[in-house]
């Protein structure tokens, strides 16, 4: 471990559009990162053109402001010499600092399109161990960003950890998801708009009900380090505090801005930065897991966690109007309702209405507004502001625009099982015969008197790392493994091999470094490892892995695609008790292990395990019928994943394809 110079920490503002990136300049940001038009985590958000992004780069650099693209999506086989043009003219056309990436693909495609810029392993990539971070930086990563789930402890124990130049991001204020990060697949089972690939429809926010309840039991307030910063500050390696929010309005990212860079850099003006953040339209902020010794759980609130500030409520539907708990001017936006209500709108503030005062809603026809509906205010236009963004603006506008000329590159493999698809050939190189297919079926704990002869796998966390390890079994490790655990999930491990054991699966590239010898082993990269193209594949070769379980999210289109041409045997999921949502968290009025109904009247349940609580839905991943397809396209292992049911959760028997005849978005 090489500790870093201490030197204050970046703070890296979010831009969603143009206006919300002159914000962050007007404010002074250190570096801003955004997203283009496709391949962002915030598909939902305006983002950039690469001749939108070459311009104010430019402006960016003027100013001091470094300037980083999150390309942080995962990418289909089929989407990877389109990802690798687009990465070709970004490197010729502008000169971004640094790309923020989840799919580790990404790292070759950035070598072959000759990105000189540095590489960022997103929240989403899912480093949340300490050795892991070794791992990330041998295959490329000069920073990761830690998942807002850690207390100041694993932060400390991560920065303690931090390998050579390498250095660490974290998150200090903005939204939070209910999962883990890159552990969220509950938009995508609800009709294929994937999480992974910045089109989550955020059904955590909606109603949900239990015991005759209805609340938001998933829906979190927002993260604010805040009065916290202080100790932030002095932790080493921690290079650079993140603001969430590339969906956010211009005034949000202006404020929150400027409220961080009075707490790094002057912190007897906490009153006032407490005052920015006030002013700058987010929901009630929690300190979230920060404080180990006082946890502020998210999901513990009385506050509506709708995105912007709240209001108040609708008073009279006949003639709609609130109390506002705020001064509105003129040109302030109102959103009125949660996205899921037929109602939901969204309408501009016309006349001046003092704090306290009664604000009646311009009527729309045929959308009658429930009393009780929250009102939020999403941005406001605030004359200091426009004025700043009105001056930047002028200076954009006297950089010369870019011509953008196309890229013909096309992918290249490393590895002799891969054939470029461009090339016209359907396969890779001439295979042996095909082997018998292998089944596994995957416990929580060893069957007592298991009568099939498929393979056996487990869940090493299980009974706290308490099973006793089969050598012939499979062992898998977890999908999250935070750093605490990580001492005992690696004396597992060491006592498994004295016992002989060889097979593992692993659910994060990253645990690959709890081995000293992989190479020795039969490892195998698991489901949870989101894999869903063969450039991903090639690396997870290069670092020691003998196969990989594939993504069970895909459609039937790309998931049949891979084995033709992988470097690796490949697996995929054939039966499920599949998780929507893995959290650290839970709502205290949730009773877990006890069924729960979607507004839609889907029915689900949550179990606590270890560290994690996991949300399953009452009817599995069921591929079965799909069986010889798999056989037929390569695949030379099927898995089983059985969940144990809670008492009075009654299965579904419904079609489990997930997204197997659907287009994954």
């Amino acid at each position: 471990m090489t500790c870093q110079p201490s030197k204050p920490p970046t703070i890296l503002a979010p831009a969603g559009d143009m206006h919300s990136f002159l914000a962050a300049i007007a404010a002074s940001a250190d570096a801003i990162y955004c997203g283009l038009k496709i391949f962002s985590a915030r598909m939902e958000a305006g983002n950039f053109s690469i001749e939108e992004l070459a311009r104010l780069t430019k402006l960016a650099h003027s100013k001091g402001i470094e300037v980083y693209v999150a390309f942080n999506s995962i990418i289909k086989e089929s989407e990877t010499d389109q990802a690798l043009r687009i990465l070709d003219k970004l490197t010729r056309y502008t000169d971004v600092d640094a790309l923020i990436i989840q799919d580790t693909a990404m790292v070759s495609l950035a070598e072959q399109a000759g990105f000189k810029g540095k590489l960022h392993l997103s929240t989403l990539g899912n480093c949340t161990h300490p050795a892991g971070l070794e791992a990330a930086q041998k295959a490329g990563f000069s920073r990761v960003v830690l998942p807002r789930e850690f207390s100041l402890d694993d932060i400390k124990t991560m920065a303690a950890a931090v390998p050579g130049t390498m250095d660490l991001e974290v998150f200090v204020h903005g939204a939070l998801c209910y999962s883990v990060s890159g552990r969220c697949y509950w938009s995508s089972w609800f009709g294929g708009k994937s999480a992974l690939r910045g089109r989550c429809v955020q059904p955590c926010r909606r109603l949900y009900e239990q015991n005759g309840k209805k609340t938001r039991y998933f829906s979190c307030m927002d993260l604010s380090a805040d009065v916290l910063a202080k100790v932030l500050k002095e932790i080493p390696n921690i290079s650079t505090w993140k603001i969430e929010g590339r969906k956010k309005s211009p005034h949000y990212v202006y404020y929150t801005v400027m409220a961080y860079k009075l707490l790094r850099d002057t912190p007897e003006q906490k009153k006032q930065a407490l005052s920015f953040l006030a002013y700058a339209l987010g929901r009630q902020g929690s300190h979230y897991n920060l404080l180990s010794h006082r946890v502020s759980n998210p999901l513990d609130h009385a506050s509506d966690t709708g995105s912007g500030l709240f209001l108040g409520r609708i008073k009279n539907p006949e003639n709609p109007y609130f109390i506002s708990r705020e001064a509105l001017v003129p040109g302030d936006l109102l959103r009125i309702g949660y996205e899921e209500e037929t109602f939901h709108q969204i309408q501009k503030v016309t006349r001046t209405i003092p704090k306290k005062g009664k604000y009646f809603l311009t009527a729309q026809k045929g959308r009658r507004i429930n009393k009780g509906t929250s009102v939020f205010m999403i941005d406001r236009k605030g004359r200091e502001l426009e004025t700043q963004l009105s001056h930047l603006g002028a200076e954009l506008d006297k950089i010369p625009k870019v011509t953008i000329k196309p890229s013909n590159l096309s992918v290249s493999y490393k590895h002799a099982g891969n054939k470029m698809k461009s090339s016209g050939q359907t396969g890779g190189h001439r295979r042996k015969k095909q082997p018998d297919i292998s089944k596994m079926d995957v416990f929580r704990k060893i069957p007592s008197n298991s009568k099939t002869h498929n393979d056996t796998g487990f869940w090493i966390s299980a009974n706290s790392y308490g099973i006793k390890p089969p050598a012939r079994a499979w062992l898998w490790l977890d999908p999250v493994l935070f750093p605490e655990e990580e001492r005992i999930c690696q004396n597992y491990i060491k006592t498994a091999l004295k016992k002989g054991a060889k097979n593992f699966v692993l659910n994060s590239p990253w645990q690959i470094a709890l081995f000293d010898n992989p190479q020795r082993l039969n490892i195998w990269a698991g489901p949870f490892c989101n894999i869903t193209n063969n450039l991903t594949v090639e690396m997870l070769k290069s670092k020691g892995f003998s196969g990989a379980i594939v993504s069970p999210e895909l459609e039937s289109q790309t998931l049949l695609s891979l084995p033709r041409s992988s470097c690796l045997p490949l697996g995929a999921v054939c039966q499920a008790n599949w998780p929507v949502a893995i959290s650290r968290i839970v709502a205290p009025d949730l009773t877990v292990g006890k069924s729960f109904t979607s507004p839609m009247g889907e029915v689900a349940w949550t179990s606590k395990y270890n560290a994690t609580y996991h949300t399953f839905p009452n009817w599995i991943l069921d591929l079965s019928s799909k069986t010889e397809e798999l056989k037929q396209a390569g695949f030379v292992m099927l898995v089983n994943l059985f969940e144990n049911i809670p008492k009075g959760v009654r299965m579904k028997p419904r079609p489990g394809t997930w997204n197997w005849h659907l287009k994954l978005l």
